[in-house]
């Protein structure tokens, strides 16, 4: 498996999808409409959306029926970037290596296109074609949850109460179970949900492979903070250390968070052996997150 283009077809795909779901700058209010297709296309990895996609081979879903969810998951992470950006939480300048949202259209359009995208994440995927009512439903559910108060929010909510102190590393892994981990777990979930037939045991190791790579996916940004430039990043490098924010390589040591990510990296590759090929998208991934440079 080239992950490089397991991520490419994927990404191209999911795509097309956002492009279709964003409503036209043409309509009514055009500068908001605008504002979100800045923010949600056109950048970023899709990594949540290409493990919707990955977690669904393995449950024998057809893309089709995953292009809604995958869109879905990626419209709240777009949404979750904007709020983020904004001069009242991270108050950042540059996203994917342009102007943030915010800096773009200003500050009032910045959160009314985050509402925005939020709520058209859900309305995309109701129309979801994936299973029946049912399957349908759960799907909202696990959306819904990741992106809330035991989710994402509350992750976000954990860090800004945590900026200057000193976390230990239990803290630090529940904070961002929440603020990261909960939609990359959504996003396995989302995939394995499409199937109402799918056996308790496969959602469990699924759902472990995606804890373990969600907090991997963090220790990586963390790493890259110290290691990698602004260029490459997309945005300000060293940023969490000049805000006092408490991360995996100030608690462990640069060395000590690459030993973490192998760690998981290596837990994430036992929770899929009962799976054989069909699971090579989700090594694959594995993979990359653990190695990624940006």
């Amino acid at each position: 498996m080239v992950i490089e283009q397991l991520l490419g077809d994927y990404r191209e795909r999911t795509e097309a999808v956002l492009e279709r779901s964003l409503p036209s700058p043409d309509d009514l209010p055009g500068y908001l409409h605008e504002a979100m297709r800045y923010a949600a296309l056109g950048g970023g990895k899709r990594v949540r959306a290409v493990l919707v996609y990955a977690a669904g081979q393995v449950v024998g879903t057809p893309p089709s029926e995953l292009d809604a969810p995958a869109a879905a998951v990626e419209l709240i992470h777009a949404y979750s970037l904007v709020h983020d950006d904004l001069p009242a939480m991270d108050d950042d300048d540059l996203r994917r290596g342009k102007p943030t949202c915010h800096k773009a259209f200003g500050e009032a359009t910045a959160i009314l296109a985050g509402d925005a995208l939020q709520s058209l994440a859900f309305e995309v995927l109701a129309e979801c074609t994936a299973g029946n009512a049912a399957v349908r439903m759960a799907m909202v559910r696990e959306l819904a949850f990741a992106a809330g108060s035991r989710g994402m929010c509350g992750g976000q909510a954990i860090d800004m109460e945590a900026v200057g102190q000193q976390l230990t590393l239990e803290q630090l892994e529940t904070m961002h179970a929440y603020k990261t981990g909960a939609l990359i777990r959504a996003g396995v979930r989302l995939g394995v949900l499409s199937q109402s037939t799918v056996v308790p045991k496969t959602l469990e190791r699924l759902d472990d492979y995606a804890r373990a790579i969600g907090l991997a996916f963090q220790i990586r940004d963390d790493i890259l903070d110290v290691v990698a430039d602004t260029e490459t990043l997309g945005k300000p490098q060293g940023s969490d250390a000049a805000r006092r924010k408490p991360t995996y390589t100030a608690l462990l040591g640069l060395e000590g968070a690459r030993e973490k990510t192998r760690a998981l990296h290596r837990r994430a590759l036992d929770d899929l052996k009962p799976f054989g090929p069909s699971a090579d998208p989700l090594r694959a991934l594995a993979d990359y997150i653990v190695k990624r440079a940006n």
